[in-house]
């Protein structure tokens, strides 16, 4: 990787989140079933968490299997579920000597018994890690995200006058989590299939065109550039002047 290349990164993200997209297109160009798409994709996710982290990236979210994935083929979901559990026992002691944290958003006890187990035992493994953090959204969905939240304040009798924007953030699944300055999502399709829904509300977005088993280290630095060239200004504006 060129070097005059990486010193064009002059803004670094705290926080990316990832929609990890085109794994079955991916495949079908090669003749190969959707599974294997998957993967391949799975595989490819400690390349671009290394990647995250030599940038200098502290959190990194995965959009890995959401709400809606329940609606595939059964097949399909258990291949999902094996690949997850595959990439615990295969990356996770790798990753917890690269000093990553491992924390999950949704819903566990969805996974079974089994693969719920594993993910505890990886988030209690590397929770002291420091180098960045791994947010693996598994069994996730934004607006039941919030619709969890909602139900947690009304279970605690938050009075309505004391729901606000930040109340709310304390209970999702996020909480404690920097809302993240850049969302990815590879293979150039351009929609925000109902991730991070309340977190993503001023965040960046970009829609490379490479299927997520191709989008390695030179494509994540790729876009770390063109987010460095923009001016987030949160609904603002940077020159107070413009204003006149």
């Amino acid at each position: 990787m060129e070097a005059h290349k990486i010193s064009e990164l002059t803004k670094i993200p705290l926080h990316v989140a990832i929609i990890m997209d085109g794994n079955g297109r991916w495949a079908a160009q090669r003749g190969l079933p959707r599974l294997a798409g998957h993967r391949a994709g799975t595989e490819n996710l400690r390349t671009v968490i290394s990647a995250a982290a030599d940038f200098g990236v502290k959190y990194i979210t995965f959009y890995a299997f959401s709400t809606e994935n329940w609606k595939r083929p059964e097949d399909e979901v258990k291949g999902l579920m094996r690949l997850l559990s595959e990439f615990i026992d295969r990356e996770m002691i790798k990753l917890h000597k690269q000093g990553a944290r491992l924390l999950h958003i949704g819903h566990l006890e969805g996974l079974g018994p089994t693969l719920e187990k594993k993910v505890r035992d990886a988030i209690e493994l590397t929770k002291d890690n420091k180098t960045i953090t791994v947010i693996l959204a598994f069994n996730y969905g934004g607006r039941d995200e919030i619709i969890t939240a909602i139900k947690q304040m009304l279970s605690e009798g938050v009075p309505a006058d004391e729901v606000n924007e930040d109340l709310i953030s304390k209970h999702m699944f996020t909480a404690g989590i920097p809302d993240p300055d850049l969302v990815i999502r590879t293979s150039g399709e351009q929609r925000t299939s109902n991730f991070l829904v309340w977190q993503s509300v001023y965040s960046e977005w970009a829609f490379p065109k490479a299927y997520w088993p191709d989008f390695n280290k030179e494509a994540l630095l790729e876009t770390l550039i063109e987010y460095s060239q923009r001016d987030r200004r949160f609904g603002g504006l940077t020159d107070p002047k413009k204003q006149e």
